[in-house]
């Protein structure tokens, strides 16, 4: 049997990730996940796709990720690794991330502090 491939797709800084990895699992630390053995395709050709360098610069030379619960949108295990993506999250997007606590969402998109400051 061929090891499974996940394509996790998580939301970081306002921006949806959308990566395929070999080892993905509920980290010792709470509330995390673990991603290892990121996935970008070896293409061969002169063709290079500017989201999937990024990608690959970004994350050159990380061994393990441990990406926040609440940020994951999506995890599928696939039968084959596709094109890993950067898309926009901002306003007027179909993915967005949860409240935290003590924060309130303000009109505008923005965040305010609540409590004593």
């Amino acid at each position: 049997m061929a090891e499974p491939i996940y394509k996790v797709i998580f939301v970081n800084q306002n921006q949806v990730f959308e990566l395929y990895a070999k080892q993905i699992y509920q980290s010792d630390l709470y509330g995390f996940i673990e991603i290892e053995e990121y996935l970008f395709g070896e293409r061969s050709g002169i063709l290079v796709d500017p989201a999937e360098e990024k990608l690959k610069s970004e994350f050159a030379g990380v061994k393990r990720s441990y990406i926040p619960m609440h940020a994951i949108v999506r995890i599928d295990e696939v039968e084959k690794e596709g094109t890993v993506r950067i898309r926009e999250g901002g306003t007027g997007a179909k993915v967005m991330t949860l409240p935290l606590p003590g924060l309130k969402p303000q009109l505008g998109g923005g965040r305010e502090p609540q409590g004593d400051a």
